[in-house]
């Protein structure tokens, strides 16, 4: 059977990386095999992906989220984002790819966490290789290290979204740094590491929707609520300043997401096109069903909806993206596109919770919905890619896995986010600007400057 049936998603290289020396020595056979070789044309496609998901990130995500700001708070969060960007790929560099991808195989903490083996990427050299998912195929380490550590960053930054305009820029970073470091690393280890808990019990998630997506919008979450609302939420309106700006901002993220998805099988072969058509469909979907939605309840279809609506729908393929069949895509799109339009429209005014940009609402209820969905658009019957015999796949067996792997990532984001700001708010004197920073605005008051002048 084809290596890429198999395995998905990060998982074999992450394996593969975690093995230490000695145990692969001792493993060797007493006939010599022909040595795996590095595959130009992967690497390429590697190094493609990686560099669109930056573009994903920045300038994609940060334009997408200024948008949605008013204009006093544009150049607050093009900082934030970009400046957040820069410091999780350091600490990535330093500290996160090896607590996330080395360390030992059993025993300790080795289903939550590595080790410090390769701080500052020690070891880690022109010669270190990762696996592909075809049998004497390998990348180099660093094209691993280095597409990683853009789903470090963007995971991160998403986070900003839900606590846009009210936030002081320093407790903001440290509040990233602490979340990265307790939340997103041992997510990360968990589900792609060999050793991890959830890799262990065979989860599914291609691309990240329980390491991404439900990670990030959970803490986004508990954030906003420790923060509390912005002066007049609920009050009076508090629309977008530019929706031009929302609406690049979504065709960058559609564009990276390519390299989000279809990059996570770490080649280029026809798995890899399955990641790819799936994640032109499955925002397709969600789009056309979130203005279908609001057509029905709300009479019209919005500019701002339809690019939400692909963004849930992207959001929901990821965990999905090399398992589902076309018509699993479909769906998952669609009902990702209708559900979180229900979680922005109806659950957050009935919360009462200041998500500023709706980072919970299609990420985290998206990504909840891509995870557990993951498990029926993934069965054979269904048009979908299974990892290993096919035959014996299980619907409802895969399903309780997933619901395990969604709850972990709530409660473990969610506690690690509550801890995150209390303790900023101790060491910052409180996490949010003053009143009169609140109301000047978070481009002048917190960095000095203006997006529009005249």
């Amino acid at each position: 059977m084809k290596m890429d049936k198999v395995l998905g998603g990060a998982a074999l290289a992450s394996l593969l990386l975690a093995l230490p020396a000695f145990a692969q020595d001792a493993a060797a056979p007493v006939v010599e095999e022909a040595a795996a070789v590095v595959d130009k044309g992967d690497v390429a496609w590697m190094l493609v992906s990686t560099m669109v998901v930056i573009v994903m990130t920045i300038p994609g995500l940060a334009l997408f989220y200024g948008g949605l700001v008013r204009a006093k708070n544009i150049l607050s969060v093009l900082t934030q984002v970009f400046l957040g960007f820069s410091m999780i790929a350091i600490l990535w560099v330093a500290y996160g790819y090896s607590l996330a991808f080395a360390g030992p195989t059993e025993g300790g903490l080795s289903a939550f966490v590595g080790d410090l083996s390769k701080f500052f990427l020690n070891g880690v050299t022109l010669d270190s290789r990762a696996a592909t998912f075809s049998a004497g195929f390998e990348l180099p380490e660093l094209v691993f290290v280095t597409f990683q550590l853009t789903f470090a960053c963007i995971t991160s930054t998403l986070i900003i979204g839900g606590i846009a305009e009210r936030m002081k820029f320093g407790a903001l970073m440290a509040f990233l740094a602490i979340w990265f470091t307790f939340s997103y690393i041992p997510m990360a280890h968990m589900v792609w590491s060999g050793p991890g808990l959830l890799f262990g019990m065979g989860a599914y998630d291609f691309a990240g929707g329980t390491v991404v997506h439900i990670n990030s919008g959970v803490a986004a979450l508990v954030a906003a609520i420790v923060l509390g609302p912005r002066i007049g939420f609920m009050k009076e309106p508090i629309p977008p300043h530019n929706l031009v700006l929302t609406y690049i901002g979504a065709g960058l993220l559609w564009f990276g997401w390519f390299g989000f998805n279809a990059g996570s099988n770490l080649e280029a072969n026809a798995l890899t096109a399955v990641a790819l058509i799936n994640t032109v469909l499955a925002p397709a979907a969600g789009a056309l069903a979130w203005a279908l939605g609001e057509k029905i309840t709300r009479g019209h279809a919005s500019a701002l909806g339809a690019v939400s609506g692909a963004v849930a729908g992207l959001v929901a393929i990821t965990p999905a993206a090399g398992f589902a069949g076309v018509g699993g895509a479909i769906v998952l799109g669609a009902i990702a596109g209708v559900v979180c339009l229900w979680a922005v429209v109806t659950l957050k005014p009935l919360l009462k919770y200041d998500d500023s940009l709706d980072v919970f609402g299609i990420h985290g209820v998206g990504g909840i919905i891509g995870a557990l969905g993951t498990a029926i658009v993934a069965a054979p019957g269904l048009g979908g890619y299974p990892l290993g015999d096919a035959a014996a796949y299980s619907i409802g067996g895969q399903f309780m896995v997933q619901l395990t792997g969604v709850v972990i990532a709530v409660v473990w984001s969610g506690v690690v986010a509550l801890i995150a700001m209390l303790i900023v708010k101790a060491i910052f004197g409180g996490a949010r600007v003053s009143e009169a920073g609140e109301s000047d605005g978070l481009d002048l008051s917190s960095h000095g400057e203006r997006a529009y002048n005249g």
